[in-house]
């Protein structure tokens, strides 16, 4: 099986066994999933799909079983995210272990090289190829614990818990403030007056859990980001509120449960491509997830096509604010908003 994209082009014509090696943080690709190697991803997506191939996968959260011969770190959009996988591994890692880093040109791979100095870890440039580079190191201990990149700030009267890589890392993001704007007047009517089972999903640092677990609600928080769904359980802890909170690709780890209402700012992006298909799940699926009467609360940027899949899906919706960048809908199971 050929690889399908550009950074797996370029490993797969390396003369190199890859046998047990950690491939770290990779896209999803048929011919890493068919290769020897083992994942270690907090994407919950793509940790299922190698789990359902049976495909060994580990997660940042969990400990390793074993050590492995080497690692190969796919660099990330965010550069403080590639960092903070560097770091992991230079503090998980047994001194001496063999990394490669593999990135597109233009999702800044080339920096690594400033990045790997400043730790002091030696690099040499191994292959370049569609427009790709490929490098390569030796783990170390560097004196810097990874868990530094979790930071805190605060919004809406509570301190909230991010992480690079997390969306709206470090601050409180246009639509989600808009969003928040209408929950009152729009939960006081619906959802047992907002103290019902709300799902938070798409949840990033856990803004929407935190703000409707302050005013009563039993909250359920998902996101198919693992770094979020972290950054959700510490958001909640740090402001002494319950909730639950899960790893999972859309719905996919909530089995057949209802809900009072769903509240999403739903990702549009996957890296740099436009990608309505989270979106569009959310929406086609989510009267399946609500109890009758139970209302589906998004907000999006104003250009996105989604009136047309909520009225798909609902046979109507409303819409609550619009302040020409973002528009907050809501729709109803069962009947027009």
């Amino acid at each position: 099986m050929s690889a399908e994209t550009p950074v797996c082009q370029l490993l797969e014509r390396q003369a190199f066994d890859y046998r047990g090696w950690l491939w770290v943080a990779p896209p999803q690709d048929a011919w890493l999933e068919a290769g020897q190697g083992r994942l270690l991803s907090a994407d919950a997506a793509l940790c299922a799909a190698w789990q359902a191939k049976g495909v060994p996968r580990a997660s940042p959260f969990e400990a390793l079983d074993a050590a492995p011969p080497g690692a190969v770190l796919f660099w990330p959009k965010s550069h403080a995210q590639g960092e903070w996988w560097l770091l992991w591994l230079c503090a998980h890692l047994p001194p001496g272990t063999p990394l490669q880093l593999v990135g597109e040109n233009q999702g800044g791979i080339k920096r690594v090289l400033k990045v790997l100095a400043a730790l002091g870890l030696g690099c040499r440039k191994l292959d370049t190829a569609r427009r790709c580079g490929l490098y390569a190191t030796r783990l170390d201990r560097v004196g810097i614990d990874p868990d530094a990149a979790w930071t805190r700030f605060e919004a809406e009267g509570m301190t909230l818990v991010s992480h690079p890589g997390v969306f709206g890392h470090g601050k409180l993001d246009d639509g989600t403030r808009l969003l928040l704007g209408e929950l009152p007047g729009t939960l006081e009517g619906r959802a047992d007056k907002g103290r019902g089972d709300i799902l938070d999903m798409g949840c990033g640092d856990g803004i929407l859990a935190a703000w409707l677990a302050r005013r009563g609600a039993r909250v359920t928080a998902v996101d198919v980001n693992g770094f979020a769904v972290e950054a959700t359980r510490r958001t909640l802890a740090a402001n002494g509120l319950a909730g639950e909170a899960l790893a999972s690709d859309v719905y996919s780890a909530l089995g057949d449960r209802t809900f009072d209402a769903i509240v999403s700012n739903p990702p549009f992006h996957h890296e740099r491509a436009i990608d309505y298909g989270p979106a569009g799940r959310l929406i086609r699926e989510a009267p399946a997830h609500l109890k009758p009467g139970g209302c589906l609360l998004l907000v999006a940027n104003a250009f996105l096509p989604y009136p047309d899949l909520l009225e798909a899906a609902f046979g109507g919706f409303e819409i609550l604010a619009d302040d020409r960048r973002f528009r907050v809908y809501a729709a109803t199971r069962d009947g027009r908003s």
